[in-house]
């Protein structure tokens, strides 16, 4: 039994001495709010080498999976797949800190996990460059330990594979960690890695979609995750945020 799962069935268990659960995080819809540096860069891409936008509907349903695969699954000529993605990096760097924010609550949430104890790490598809430079924007560089970009492993969410080569860098199992994401592809990923996986309802997918992944729990604010963890470890019931 995965100790976490343990830990609700049997309370108890909490009083033997452990360290501070790890805790993963996906950074677009869950640390970062970049919804709209995404899709302004998928609008702009593909209005550019195509003529025509697919509805954002259809970008945001494979978010949290690498650029390539995305272009992909719209695009048959693959030769126009690399000048792509040279567009939409290009469109994203030159837009990148006017239109990437921080969700409400971030700074705050993460340096009292970081006061408490908890190591963190990034789990992203996104270039392990980009997304370090999105912790700095939003201010948080310092309290995040290891980023695992989309250089970072040769298989990519909804594979477990970069959970566990977050795991393998804090020197963790996957009864010991939580991982928290905004997208199915997040919650796949966790699951199938063997961690505790916790949807964020504040990104662009809806509840449904994530219940439908099957996550540990769901969230709505980042600021329910410390009272989360401790429920977790426990036993004692958290409480929403407002």
């Amino acid at each position: 039994m995965n100790r976490l799962a343990a830990l609700i069935r049997f309370p108890y268990i909490a009083a033997m001495p452990r360290a501070p659960l790890a805790i993963l995080f996906d950074l677009d819809g869950t640390l970062a709010d970049s919804v709209e540096l995404i899709l302004g860069a998928f609008r702009h891409t593909f209005n550019s080498h195509l003529g025509f936008v697919p509805g954002d509907h259809v970008w945001i349903s494979g978010m949290g999976t690498p650029l390539s695969s995305q272009i992909r699954a719209l695009v048959t000529d693959e030769d126009l797949v690399e000048p792509m993605i040279a567009t939409y990096r290009d469109w994203q760097n030159q837009h990148h800190d006017v239109l990437l924010r921080e969700f409400v609550g971030v700074r705050e949430t993460l340096s009292l996990l970081h006061e408490r104890g908890h190591e963190m790490a990034l789990v992203t598809s996104k270039a392990t460059e980009a997304a370090q430079r999105a912790l700095r924007r939003i201010g948080i560089d310092e309290l995040v330990s290891h980023v695992v970009g989309l250089d970072s492993t040769t298989s990519h969410k909804p594979n477990p594979e970069p959970v566990l080569h977050a795991l393998a860098r804090l020197h963790r199992s996957p009864a010991d960690a939580i991982f928290v994401g905004d997208s199915p592809h997040d919650i796949a990923a966790g699951n199938a890695a063997g961690v505790f996986t916790v949807a964020a309802l504040w990104g662009p997918f809806t509840r449904q979609t994530l219940e439908a992944a099957h996550p540990g729990r769901l969230i709505a604010d980042i600021r329910d995750l410390p009272p989360l963890i401790e429920d977790l470890t426990t036993g004692i019931p958290a409480v929403s945020h407002p």
